[in-house]
């Protein structure tokens, strides 16, 4: 019987179900101490370490991307700020913002954030999950 996970080699594609969790953890970060001896080595080990933690752009349902642009008109029309949450560089960020503009020409969101007033600038492609801060209210 051949096994379900067989010749995969990236766990984080596999059930988390079928997973072994009686692995030792081992040495972690330390077995790399070594390389990073040369500035050089140590940029090209954390690029590495970093490749191995980026994740795909997730997609959204049609009914998914119906409710977030239904909630980001109210959160435009009520002036609220939202917590979104948005696919960069292999990663997921989160912020929360007060929408100013949405361009729907150029497919973004235009907004400051409520911490900083900092000015984001959000491609709609790039946008996982977006709610109405019930919290800042």
């Amino acid at each position: 019987m051949i096994h379900p996970i067989y010749g995969e080699t990236d766990y984080r594609k596999v059930d988390p179900s079928k997973l072994n969790r009686n692995i030792p953890k081992g040495r972690g970060m330390i077995k790399w101490a070594p390389f990073a001896t040369m500035p050089q080595q140590f940029m090209d080990v954390k690029r590495q370490i970093d490749a191995q933690t980026k994740i795909e752009r997730p997609e959204l349902s049609e009914d998914r991307l119906q409710e977030i642009n239904e909630t980001l008109h109210i959160a435009l029309s009520k002036n609220q700020p939202i917590r979104i949450d948005y696919y960069i560089d292999g990663t997921i960020q989160s912020t929360q913002m007060h929408i100013e503009k949405i361009d729907q020409w150029a497919a973004i969101i235009i907004g400051t954030t409520v911490h900083d007033g900092a000015t984001y600038f959000v491609s709609f492609l790039d946008i996982v999950n977006l709610e109405i801060d019930a919290q800042s209210i």
